[in-house]
This record gives C-alpha cells, structure tokens and sequence, in this order.
C-alpha cells in the first residue's frame, strides 16, 4: 500500500539523508532504507504527473505507446495543437485562433546493423497548417503537393524511404528529412513552439535521392549523397551534393558540419533553375549538467541559370536552454538574419524568443514562449503583422502517442 503525498517527500528525504538518490532504478542503499525509498519513488512516479517540479526528482512516468513496437517495426505519431496572437509567416501565419498544426503517424522500421546487415524504412504522414509547408515541390505535381484542404490546412508525406546498412555504413533511398541545421520540422523535436527565419527561408526541410552515412568511430559520423534538390518530390527538380561531418570534440562539445551544393530546383527559384551552395554549422556545447548552449550559422548564395543573384542569406542562431528536471526546462533563442532575395527589400531582421518546456507526462509537452521581432529591411517586408516590429504570444500542446 503506498504512503501518501507527505509520508512520500519524508521517505524520500530520509533515504537521501542515507545516501540514496531516489531518481536512480536503483537506490543502493541498505534494505531498510531501499524498501522505503522503493515506495516514495513508486508514489511519486505512480501518477505521472509531474510531482516535484522543480526539485531533482521530478517524475513523469512511463511513455504509453498506442502501436508499440511488433517483430522489429515501430508506429506511433503525435497531436500538436497552438494559439499564436500574432503571425509572422514562418509556419505560424494563422494568428489569433486555435489550429492544429500536427497531427502526424509514422511507421518505422529502424536498422540495426550490430549483427551485419539489415533493412528498414520509414513513412511519415502529416495533417494540419503545418501539412502545406512541408509537401514535396517540383516543375511536376510534386506528388503530395495538391492534398491542400483549404484555409492554410493540408497534407503530405515528408517521408517515404528504405534503408539498408551493413557494419559502420548505411544508406537511405527515397524521401526523407535534411540533415541541414538545428530545428527540425517535427515538433516535438524542437525546443520552440515557434520557427526561425534561417530554418524556414534559407534550409531545406526535405530531400529525395540517397543518402550514406558512415560512423568510423564514436565520435565521427560523416555523410554524403546525391539529391534532386530541395523539398521536391521524385520529379526531376534538383541536381546536389548533400554531405556533413559530425564530430565529438570532447565530452561537452560537438560541432556538425553540412552543405548542400549544386542544382536547388526549379520550383525554388520560381522557375528560374536556382543553383549554388549552401552551409550550417552547429556546435553544441554543454556547460554544465543543466545548461546547453548551441551556436548555429548558416551562409546560401544562389543565383539563377543567367548568373543573376536569387539568395544571399547569412544567419546567426544561438540558444541557451536550461534544464531544471525531467518535467521543466527555460530556453531563450536569438538570431540575427541578414538577407536578400527572400523579402522585397535587401535587409536584416532580429528576433529573440523565451519559452519553457513542461511535461506533466511522459506523452504530454506544453510550450509557452514570448518572441519579440525587429524588421530592419528597406520595407516592411518580412511577414511580421504588426509591420517593423511586434511581440507575439504563443503556446502549443503537443499529445505524444
């Protein structure tokens, strides 16, 4: 029978007096004090909701999976609904109102090559204000790009690939996510409710070709491939190299190289056959157990098949996040975005953003953030409602399953 709610902070305090760290499976204590500190983590954990939030043990229970995982294949998916009082064009552009921006399934094959050789795959589907964004595009039909359902909602397939490995190397053919940047089109992958300039205006979101990876050694992971450009489907849209290198530097560094190079894809430059190069560089640092800082820049220069200027974008993101348990983490964004050819006018835009991470449960993420944006372009041109400067209020929902 479990001890109530203060009996249960009392045990634990008294197993920690001893020496035990209830967070830990195992207590490693004397048997007395594992069986009490046995049944305050149990009490704690139990609900699942996130008691002790801004202690160190924070408890949010187990993941519940709706699919689980069958003879090696794995499906599962996630709901992300949010309120944005202002838009400023960079997926968020429904201000005001409750949308649904991801209601996503996936199935997956992951590969595991430890025993040789192995094959897998994966597909992704996507519902939602999100869905538009994220479809393939191309001089064809870009095979998902029609599955619009009006008023800024939609669908698409951001992924469809098989995958086969053998040892140290694998390799992805078919539809599948950039390796390009930091933030990442799925949600619960991003710190942020809301979205860069760089990721939305000067990264692509999808590729279509193959894709090798090789990990040497723990610390090195190096990729390379062919692709037909960016965020087209299988038409023929795009010729480039897409490639990186992944390093650990040490224990509390790491620093990811990738570029994309070549023939971008018609329907990017809006017919004009845009090509060039493009690069991001991130490094990840942590600073202590709690506190990770991540500096990314990224550079495109493009110009069209007569050699006249398309792209020329420099950004410079940083992010700080702070994780107090489990349950809580503060973070705050700043970039700084300098570009010409993605707005009417030649200029910079500022932002800088603060938010939390909460997790009541292990399937269930809320983020609040307040971001504030600079447009310091020759016009008012960057999206932004208010015009040259504005302050939104956001927050999301994200129901893991």
């Amino acid at each position: 029978m479990s001890a109530s709610a203060n009996e249960t902070f009392q045990l634990v305090g008294h197993c920690e007096e001893a020496g035990c760290d209830c967070s830990e499976p195992v207590c490693g204590c004397e048997d007395a004090c594992d069986a009490m500190c046995d049944d305050g983590c149990d009490s704690m954990c139990g609900s699942g909701l996130g008691l002790g939030l801004l202690d160190h043990n924070c408890c949010i229970g187990e993941p519940w999976s709706l699919f689980g995982d069958h003879c090696g294949w794995s499906a599962g998916g996630w709901v992300q609904m949010g309120y944005h009082s202002r838009a400023n064009a960079l997926f968020n552009s429904r201000p005001d109102e409750f949308q649904l921006h991801q209601a996503w399934l996936y199935a997956e094959k992951a590969i595991d090559t430890s025993c040789g050789f192995d094959i897998g795959g994966r597909i992704d589907y996507v519902y939602g204000t999100d869905g538009p964004d994220t479809q393939a595009f191309g001089t064809g039909t870009g095979w998902d790009n029609g599955w619009d359902n009006g008023n800024d909602y939609g669908s698409a397939i951001p992924q469809l690939y098989m995958e086969a490995g053998y040892g140290d190397l694998s390799v992805k053919v078919g539809h599948f996510y950039t390796i390009i940047g930091w933030e990442v089109v799925t949600a619960p992958d991003n710190f942020f409710y809301s979205h860069a300039y760089t990721m939305y205006n000067s990264e692509p979101f999808t590729h279509t070709g193959a894709l090798f990876t090789y990990t040497p050694s723990d610390d090195v992971t190096v990729y390379g491939g062919y692709t037909l450009g960016w965020d087209s489907g299988f038409d023929d849209n795009g010729d480039s190299f897409l490639g990186g290198i992944s390093l650990a530097l040490t224990d509390n560094v790491s620093l990811t190289y990738a570029t994309v190079a070549g023939r971008f894809g018609d329907s990017v430059g809006a017919g004009s056959g845009e090509r060039g190069y493009m690069h991001s560089i991130v490094a990840d640092v942590a600073l202590s157990d709690n506190l990770q800082y991540i500096f990314q820049n990224d550079i495109l220069s493009t110009e069209d098949a007569a050699g006249a200027t398309v792209r020329e974008t420099y950004g410079i993101n940083q992010y700080l996040i702070y994780t107090v348990n489990d349950c809580l983490a503060y973070g705050g964004r700043f970039e700084w975005y300098d570009q010409e050819g993605v707005f009417d006018s030649e200029g910079e835009v500022t932002s800088l953003t603060a938010g939390l991470n909460y997790k009541p449960h292990a399937n269930v993420l809320v983020r609040p953030e307040v971001r504030w944006d600079w447009d310091n372009t020759a016009g008012v041109d960057a999206g932004l409602e208010d015009g040259d400067d504005q302050t939104t209020f956001g927050i999301d929902t994200i129901f893991l399953f």
